[in-house]
């Protein structure tokens, strides 16, 4: 069994000397390259045996939308507004915290909306850059997945990922105010899902883990958000990670039947360490350094709030349901139960997984077929 140490690089969940030690180490850097391993798989059985997958195929075929079209671009966004009103959703420090003794404590309301504002594009950002690649990943599926349906379906997921980047991209650079480079976190992550050459943990550490972060992320930030092109935005572009998702419980559910127990356990630990980085993640140590503020005392503040932001533990909504209904969670001993129990998150377990609801979730056909009664 693998220790914290082996998996996450320290014991203590909270040691943030260790999680500081992860940075970027090129914020210049324009093309990164990460060499995959994986085969790339013909299969000459053309016959589709899962209704499941070509259920979300043909969905997926008749929810496409165009991100130029069919988006409000003419919409005027005040991003300092916009900032005041994530501040009190997404706020990293609540508003009872002890400022007494940090920098916080004469900090006037000018430095906390552009705390807000850096923290709007930081988080878009890293949003933009996680549908990157997402693309890169579901390329990588179509190759590598030994079904034609699965095939079917991860090309329209590729179509779906271009679009994404290309929103998040026009919006930061038309409606806010720039852009930063990829969380170290992240990348880490990133880099190991798309160098690992087992397709299956392609889809684990993507449709799952990272899609499902950022499914839950989009949900709780339009639920938020009064803007309405960020709001519209969102909207549509969760109806397709919802079947992203899907696509990953429907498909991980049957292979992971056939594993033995010690394949299973190397799936906890990816998931497990998956999760762990994109909790680090979400501490932006990057808007701290920008804002010339002591990374190490912000998230000592983040680390010690007993009353600690929904928003972050809202993330993992979507992942832990998924995860139990791949049989994941409680798999040999539990070990996972428990990690996801020390991350205090385990309380969403009974939610409902995305493989059941992505139907309801296709804010595009709804939009569609009221323009359609109206008319």
């Amino acid at each position: 069994m693998a220790s914290n140490e082996e998996l996450i690089g320290r014991e203590d969940l909270d040691d943030l000397e260790a999680i500081l030690s992860v940075s970027n180490t090129d914020v210049d850097e324009i093309q990164h390259n990460v060499r995959a391993h994986s085969d790339a798989i013909f299969t000459w059985d053309y016959e589709s045996t899962r209704p499941a997958l070509d259920k979300l195929y043909e969905k997926a075929k008749t929810s496409q939308w165009n991100g130029t079209t069919d988006l409000p671009w003419d919409t005027e966004v005040d991003q300092a507004a916009l900032a005041l009103e994530s501040m009190v959703s997404q706020s990293r420090i609540s508003d009872d915290a002890d400022f007494g003794g940090t920098p916080f404590e004469s900090w006037t309301e000018d430095q906390w909306v552009q705390l807000g504002i850096e923290s709007q594009n930081w988080t878009l950002s890293q949003f933009m850059h996680g549908e990157q690649a997402a693309l890169i990943c579901t390329a990588q599926i179509v190759e590598t997945v030994p079904w034609i349906d699965a095939k079917h379906y991860a090309a329209t997921q590729v179509m779906d990922e271009a679009r994404h980047v290309e929103v998040f991209s026009r919006y930061l650079d038309e409606k806010l105010s720039g852009h930063y480079p990829i969380n170290a976190h992240l990348g880490l992550l990133l880099d190991d899902i798309i160098s690992d050459d087992r397709w299956d943990m392609t889809y684990l550490g993507m449709q799952i883990m990272v899609e499902g972060l950022a499914l839950a992320a989009f949900g709780f930030i339009h639920q938020m958000t009064s803007e309405p092109l960020l709001k519209k935005m969102l909207r549509y572009v969760m109806s397709d990670e919802a079947r992203h998702v899907a696509f990953g419980v429907l498909s991980l559910k049957e292979y992971y039947q056939q594993l033995g127990a010690p394949e299973i356990r190397e799936r906890q630990e990816f998931a497990y360490e998956a999760a762990v980085r994109m909790r680090d993640r979400f501490l932006q140590q990057e808007v701290w350094e920008r804002m010339g503020i002591d990374p190490k005392e912000a998230m000592a503040l983040i680390l010690a709030d007993e009353g600690r932001p929904l928003f972050q533990q809202m993330l993992f909504s979507k992942i832990v349901p998924n995860i139990k209904k791949l049989g994941l969670l409680d798999a040999g001993d539990g070990w996972l139960r428990r990690r996801f129990e020390e991350l205090e998150v385990i309380q969403f377990e009974d939610w409902a997984d995305t493989g059941e609801e992505y139907t309801a979730l296709d804010e595009v056909a709804k939009d569609r077929e009221a323009a359609t009664v109206a008319s």
